[in-house]
């Protein structure tokens, strides 16, 4: 049965131990994947498994829990990040399998809105994203862990912003619980990718960031070294097949690989 789950950033090496335990006792692939790919890859789990019979166990967070937990030895055998520079890291520690690595999708970075929309704004240097927050906060992921709040604090950074409103910025494990705090109205914007708002109804995006403003948005995709290549190789085969690309560019996302 196709199984899904959030990890936070913080957790203990306690915590992973029995975290790992709890994944080892799942049958089939096990799959460590950025939040942001939530709603794609509970899709593509589900058809997965109808094809095949094998099973799919999905762990979401921040791409940076996510490593160092593999780091620690958490059963992953397959690791798709939402930057290069995690993937760099595990590969650095011959903990990537070797020539399974490739890069799957591309995304954007957007400011979406909760409540009262504001409209529509041009994302530049002359932006008052301070007047915009009102008294309220930016929701971002970590910003110097997390992928998405990397970006975020570089565009920010490029155009000038990021010193306007450095102290208000809430800061969240992933950034789908920097969306949830937009959606639920506890900050009035945050910095998200462009399929995590398409995925909520409670948020509009009001703005997109130009993509030289920030590195680009990759999601590498790799067997981690150790695992079952009887499990890791299908699943990473389907991830570029056509059932996949459908879904993910159903979600907004642009497929990079062949």
């Amino acid at each position: 049965m196709f199984r899904t789950a959030f990890r936070r950033a913080a957790a203990l090496a306690s915590g992973i131990a029995l975290f790992a335990a709890g994944l080892a006792a799942a049958e089939g692939v096990t799959v460590f994947a950025a939040a942001s790919l939530a709603t794609a890859l509970g899709e593509i789990g589900q058809r997965f498994e109808a094809a095949t019979g094998q099973g799919v166990t999905v762990s979401l967070a921040g791409s940076s829990a996510l490593a160092r937990q593999i780091r620690q030895g958490a059963p992953a055998d397959i690791f798709i990040s939402a930057s290069p520079e995690w993937m760099d890291t595990l590969e650095a520690d011959g903990l990537i399998a070797e020539g399974s690595r490739f890069d799957l999708l591309g995304n954007t970075l957007v400011l979406a809105a909760s409540g009262p929309q504001p409209g529509p704004v041009g994302i530049g240097p002359g932006l008052d994203l301070a007047g915009l927050l009102g008294e309220g906060r930016l929701a971002m992921a970590l910003v110097d862990a997390v992928p998405a709040g990397v970006y975020g604090k570089a565009a920010l950074e490029s155009l000038g912003l990021w010193e306007d409103v450095e102290a208000r910025v809430a800061q969240a494990d992933n950034v789908r619980a920097a969306l949830a705090f937009v959606a639920s109205g506890a900050a009035p914007l945050g910095i998200v990718y462009g399929t995590d708002a398409a995925a909520e109804p409670d948020v509009a995006v009001i703005g997109t960031f130009p993509p030289a403003t920030h590195p680009p948005i990759v999601y590498p995709a790799a067997a981690i070294a150790g695992g079952d290549t009887a499990l890791s190789e299908p699943f990473l085969a389907y991830l570029r097949g056509p059932e996949a690309r459908a879904a993910f560019e159903r979600q907004g996302f642009t497929v990079l690989a062949p």
